[in-house]
């Protein structure tokens, strides 16, 4: 899809908007809980955002670049959600106040959004030159649905410290608490961080890692750089919020990674047939972008309902009790 230059700038232009006036209401006055009405309402907005951005594109640009963004804008939603687990065991691991944890996560997210930005440019550039790094990116993709499904009962507490944080943690003196929403402080005229910093540290260089799976998984939908951008700002916008909103509900799904490996491997395996497909392979057949966003659907609904069903059977039932006067019932 050929996008002009001003279209790049309306879309970035109006995404910063977005994110100020959400950082303005949500952020300004005494750091404080992120309330479930506040978080359902801005997730409700950001996806709002998308499918309205996504039918744009259908009535402008087509039925295939409308369906590639969807595609990509559920596959990067999707693997934003099981990003959220591991935030979770971060702001766990190092006890992050709850009136802080906003703070955290838009700071980390605002650093993936930029980072996310140099991988899409480079990544395009480099597959419009290499095209064979397909078959890379389909091999890579299918290697990380299988350490999801290996994985997938690994003690949810272990966190693997990335070799940046450990370097930040080396290499600058902490103070051994918190103290507020700093992220540096002076203590008897010595500059030290806090805690804070080392934390959205953590946060930003995991998603880091996380982008090595995302780009490629989204990159074996569409080819299109402006696609591929737009869906992963819109899964990212409102994530923090949907962090808050989840809550509880993330150590529910305990069968997302089976469903994001098996998205992950059939994004692979397509991957793999349109490269060679391309190297005019003739037996190697081209998945539809209209299949691909409904196994990419249809996956997530199983998988989240079935976790969600496996949880309320886990549920301990609570004891009946006995009208007054009335001994309960014996097992």
């Amino acid at each position: 899809m050929n996008v002009p230059v001003w279209a790049w700038f309306a879309v970035i232009a109006g995404m910063i908007v977005v994110l100020a006036i959400d950082l303005w209401i949500v952020d300004r006055g005494e750091p404080r809980e992120f309330s479930l009405r506040q978080a359902g309402f801005w997730v409700g907005l950001y996806v709002s955002l998308a499918v309205i951005f996504g039918v744009i594109l259908l009535i402008f640009g087509g039925v295939q670049p409308g369906g590639e963004f969807f595609a990509g804008y559920l596959t990067e939603y999707s693997l934003s959600i099981d990003n959220l687990f591991v935030f979770y065991i971060i702001m766990a691991r190092f006890a992050v106040p709850r009136i802080y944890q906003h703070k955290v996560l838009l700071v980390g997210i605002l650093l993936a959004l930029v980072m996310r930005g140099i991988f899409i440019a480079i990544g395009a550039a480099v597959l419009a030159q290499f095209s064979w790094l397909f078959y890379v990116f389909g091999i890579f993709l299918v290697y990380t649905a299988y350490t999801l499904v290996r994985d997938h009962n690994k003690d949810e507490e272990d966190f693997n410290e990335n070799i940046v944080l450990r370097w930040a943690r080396r290499v600058f003196p902490t103070t051994p608490d918190y103290v507020g929403s700093h992220t540096i402080v002076r203590v008897n005229g010595r500059r030290m961080v806090t805690p804070m910093l080392i934390v959205m540290i953590a946060i930003g260089t995991t998603d880091l890692l996380f982008a090595l799976d995302s780009i490629p998984a989204i990159f074996g939908l569409t080819k299109d750089a402006f696609i591929v951008f737009t869906a992963n700002v819109f899964a990212l916008m409102g994530l923090r919020q949907l962090y808050f909103l989840l809550g509880g509900l993330l150590q529910r799904l305990v069968y997302i990674s089976y469903g994001l490996a098996f998205i992950l491997a059939f994004i692979g395996v397509k991957l793999v047939l349109e490269a060679l497909h391309e190297s005019d392979v003739s037996w190697a057949p081209q998945i539809p972008i209209w299949l691909s966003l409904a196994v990419i659907a249809v996956t997530m609904a199983v998988t989240t309902v079935a976790s969600l069903i496996k949880a309320r059977r886990a549920e301990p039932v609570a004891p009946v009790e006995a009208p007054q006067g009335q001994e309960a019932p014996q097992g």
